[in-house]
């Protein structure tokens, strides 16, 4: 049996990318035709039959991974299973605590089920923002980040993550606390920001900015960076180029939709973009990103999408690129 530590390192030496998810909660609201309240699917857990949508909404991406024989990350599905999202979703703190290990408790079922030795899969402790992952609002110190985000992270490593990611990031200052709560109990842990459609944060900071920041207060500890929530026109031109921050670059979790936050959040309708463009323009940021070593979608997306992106990927992408 392997340990998540071998897991992890087999990741980090894979010859091509892992692939993963795409749009988890718009599937399930758009195509699905579920309702989600507060944007949130964790509470799915708790139903045999919500248990039975999240397990056909994985199977459709892990089947892509089987068929393009590389390794799958499968998210648990608690990006709004925190503290204050719970709350208002009438989860006290036991119980919250609770979902947090049943959903990681969850994927592994699925992992046990789907897993192959083509197809390794990681599972990945889902952490969102305290607030609005497109508004970044009144920030939070870095302490007061680690406090808010603790318990979260000690349920995910209690029911047995081999990683945990922190998505939709709006500022560094919450990222630094999520990090340290992470690092505190030994969980590899991956930050992801979102930006807005001038490349830069939420808050305003510049992405490389925001990079530089989390790895010089965490002494580097990160296992790598991540960018979703956003279209690949809003950040591409930002990611060109040789500096060397961009090699801390892991992964890529892009909208479907060029329209910004302010207009998604308002949509009423699905804008779902162009999938085989989609997966054109993920190559051509894989090409000039060497240490992509995840690859799936965001807000909009679903399997067409992520398979555009298995077809499209480059098979350049070997140990011999990796920094």
């Amino acid at each position: 049996m392997q340990t998540p530590t071998t897991r992890i390192n087999d990741f980090l030496a894979a010859a091509k990318p892992y692939l993963t998810d795409g749009g988890l909660e718009t599937t399930l609201i758009f195509h699905y035709e579920l309702d989600l309240p507060c944007f949130a699917a964790f509470p799915l857990i708790d139903t045999h039959e919500g248990r039975g949508h999240l397990e056909r909404y994985y199977e459709s991406f892990v089947k892509l991974a089987l068929k393009s024989r590389t390794g799958f990350v499968l998210d648990a599905p608690t990006w709004r299973a925190s503290p204050e999202w719970g709350a208002e979703l009438g989860y006290g703190s036991d119980d919250l605590a609770r979902v947090n290990r049943e959903s990681v408790e969850f994927t592994h079922f699925l992992r046990n089920k789907w897993e192959t030795k083509t197809t390794p899969i990681l599972v990945n402790g889902v952490i969102g923002p305290r607030g609005d992952g497109y508004i970044s609002e009144e920030a939070m110190s870095r302490d007061e980040a680690e406090a808010f985000h603790a318990p979260q992270i000690l349920a995910l490593a209690d029911g047995g993550v081999d990683l945990v990611t922190a998505v939709t990031m709006t500022n560094a200052a919450e990222a630094v606390g999520i990090a340290r709560a992470a690092i505190s109990r030994d969980v590899p842990v991956v930050i992801s920001f979102t930006v807005e459609t001038d490349g830069c944060l939420p808050s305003g900071l510049a992405l490389k900015d925001a990079i530089t920041e989390v790895d010089d207060a965490t002494g580097g500890s990160i296992l790598y960076f991540m960018i979703n929530c956003a279209h690949p026109d809003h950040y591409s031109d930002k990611v060109a180029g040789g500096d060397a921050w961009r090699l801390r670059l892991g992964g890529l979790r892009s909208n479907a939709s060029r329209l910004s936050h302010a207009e998604l959040d308002n949509a009423e309708t699905l804008d779902a973009g162009d999938p085989d463009e989609f997966g054109r323009l993920h190559q051509d940021l894989t090409n000039q990103l060497p240490n992509i070593r995840v690859l799936g979608g965001c807000c909009g997306t679903d399997d067409r999408h992520i398979r555009c992106v298995a077809h499209h990927n480059t098979p350049s992408h070997t140990n011999e690129h990796r920094t």
